[in-house]
């Protein structure tokens, strides 16, 4: 059997997270639709705004990603965050501030540096939840952006 260089695949898992937060290289996404490009074109009053009767808002999309990032960051570092509580985000995080938003949106970046500079230290990629985690963190955005993109369609 033969095995994936660490280099390689940490070249290619970088370019794809640098694509999902960053900005569009061209590998899936469309110019200038990567998380952070996106969210900075979100005013706190149109992230405040429910999707729907029974969605969450934009808001909650973001501090729920971050909430993931910081908790799968823990798994990967070793550590045990403990039990997660999923369902709080979504009932307790509607409307925000001007100032609430900025600072969930510099957390988010926050957390994502974190976690990008943690997995930017893991040498074989052998620990129990080093891939997992990164590629868990990748998926888990995607598919966020996609419903934060999709949001955007019905909440501006």
């Amino acid at each position: 059997m033969s095995q994936i260089p660490a280099a390689l695949f940490t070249s290619e898992l970088f370019d794809l997270f640098e694509e999902t937060f960053v900005q569009v290289d061209g590998h899936y996404l469309d110019r200038g639709t990567s998380l952070f490009e996106t969210l900075d074109t979100i005013s706190a009053e149109v992230a405040s705004r429910p999707i729907g009767a029974t969605c969450a808002t934009i808001a909650a999309q973001v501090a729920h990603v971050r909430f993931y990032i910081d908790h799968l960051g823990q798994f990967m570092a070793g550590n045990d965050p403990g039990k997660a509580d999923w369902g709080e985000i979504w009932s307790t995080i509607s409307a925000v501030t001007t100032d609430e938003w900025d600072a969930s949106r510099a957390s988010l970046r926050d957390s994502y540096q974190n976690t990008r500079t943690l997995m930017t230290g893991f040498t074989t990629w052998e620990g129990e939840d080093d891939i997992g985690g990164a590629l868990s963190v990748l998926v888990h955005t995607a598919y966020h952006l996609g419903e934060i993109r999709q949001a955007l369609c019905t909440v501006t």
